[in-house]
């Protein structure tokens, strides 16, 4: 190899030689997405908004740079994905209180992929969680209204 020549870091799983090893086949994401939300309803937005009217927690897991785009969603908690089971587990010492009070956590990207992958990890660690689809997308679809100023940011 030259020197310089980048190496190919990057493969093509052989699915023949994982079946071989008894390992399973590398999921696509397709279909880590279609387990992640089986067993549990996806709210709309106008349900997600209700939803938080009835005392739900939303959370909002968009980037700076997403929210300062589009907005900030009223009420909502602005919790980073890298932290959001840590915040949210019932046996954390670094959970934030706010989960304590509420029955029901809805999960809010920009999209609705990530949240929903959110929601599923929220929801094996025991919480009633579910998330929006297609996110803050369909939140503006919808005509719901977003709130200016500072976000409710729980890091």
């Amino acid at each position: 190899m030259h020197p310089r020549a980048v190496p190919d870091l990057v493969r093509t799983p052989d699915p023949d030689l994982a079946a071989a090893s008894g390992a399973a086949p590398p999921a696509r994401i397709d279909g880590l997405l279609a387990r992640a939300r089986e067993g549990w309803d996806r709210l709309t937005a106008p349900e997600a908004y209700a939803a938080v009217a009835d005392g739900a927690l939303l959370v909002d897991t968009r980037t700076d740079a997403q929210r300062a785009r589009t907005g900030e969603l009223p009420g909502a908690l602005v919790i980073d994905r890298t932290v959001l089971e840590w915040r949210l587990d019932p046996t954390s010492p670094v959970r934030i209180p706010e989960a304590d009070a509420r029955p029901r956590v809805v999960v809010v990207c920009r999209q609705g992929y990530s949240s929903s992958l959110a929601a599923r990890s929220l929801r094996d660690l025991g919480l009633d969680a579910t998330d929006v689809v297609d996110g803050v997308e369909g939140w503006l679809a919808a005509g719901l209204p977003l709130v200016e100023g500072p976000a409710d940011v729980r890091e």
